[in-house]
């Protein structure tokens, strides 16, 4: 199966941007995992943070940099819309790059 790293918008400068970002995201891994692949989601993100105890913490550099551990092991990325102005997104398409992990900008794209 092949995996799939999904990226895309996740802040934005309200929450209601931010949570149509999450459902985006999250929307795609659902579309991804339908059509065969295995998704790696990193809008999925938030069920740790829910998690945590009081004494817990996670910082945006935690999560980020263990979402960019699962881009490594992608077979490929699949980057949805509003990606453009996402400096996360540029960021791991940057690493997909020089990487070598081929780039998708559609679902339909991914060879299986």
């Amino acid at each position: 199966m092949k995996k799939v790293y999904i990226a895309g918008p996740y802040s934005a400068d309200n929450i209601t941007d931010c949570l149509e970002n999450m459902r985006n995201g999250m929307r795609m891994g659902a579309k991804v995992l339908l059509a065969g692949f295995a998704p790696w989601v990193p809008w999925h993100d938030f069920h740790h943070h829910l998690m945590l105890h009081n004494n817990e913490s996670l910082s945006i550099n935690d999560y980020y940099n263990f979402s960019i551990e699962w881009l490594k092991v992608s077979d490929c990325i699949l980057v949805i819309p509003g990606w453009e102005n996402s400096k996360g997104t540029l960021a791991e398409i940057e690493i997909a790059n020089q990487l070598n992990i081929p780039i998708y900008y559609s679902l339909d794209e991914i060879p299986f």
